[in-house]
């Protein structure tokens, strides 16, 4: 189940970093972030049906975190909201990833205890771009799209076909 949200979240960031480059439109992004939205929340329920111990929601808690952002990003830019409250949403995600990454490097899985401080980077310029308008120029997008492919994306599709 991991791999195929992955996989899907590389899709949604390559297309929401494409999107800050100008080179997509904004409601096709919401489309995009809908649909993963929608993706990750099934999952997710699925997930949250068959936990039973605290390390189980936790991981729940965990997709959460990306189906909410793609929520919340999907609904303000169809909407054409203000995305202050997005950026904010974003500070309490990447503060959240540091005790994602804690427990995952005590899990011993190092790669996915990298991804979380990569994942809450990504977050916290988020946060600094839609709740302070710091401008990072094409260094977002790019970014965006990078952590798409490497954390994403490429490992979702290795798990999918069972090369992780």
């Amino acid at each position: 189940m991991v791999g195929v949200v992955l996989l899907f979240v590389g899709a949604v960031l390559l297309v929401n970093g494409m999107g800050g480059l100008g080179r997509v439109d904004v409601r096709s992004m919401a489309i995009m972030n809908f649909m993963v939205a929608g993706l990750a929340l099934a999952a997710t329920l699925l997930q949250f049906s068959r936990a039973e111990t605290p390390a189980e929601f936790f991981g729940v808690a965990q997709f959460f975190l990306f189906t909410f952002t793609y929520v919340y990003v999907a609904t303000s830019l169809w909407l054409e909201l203000d995305m202050r409250g997005f950026g904010w949403f974003c500070f309490f995600v990447a503060l959240t990833t540091i005790p994602c990454a804690l427990m995952t490097f005590r899990g011993g899985d190092v790669r996915f205890g990298s991804f979380w401080l990569i994942w809450g980077a990504l977050w916290f310029m988020f946060y600094l771009s839609n709740a302070h308008g710091t401008n990072f120029g094409k260094l977002l997008p790019y970014t965006t799209i990078a952590v798409g492919v490497l954390t994403c994306w490429i490992p979702g599709l290795l798990m999918l076909t069972e090369r992780w």
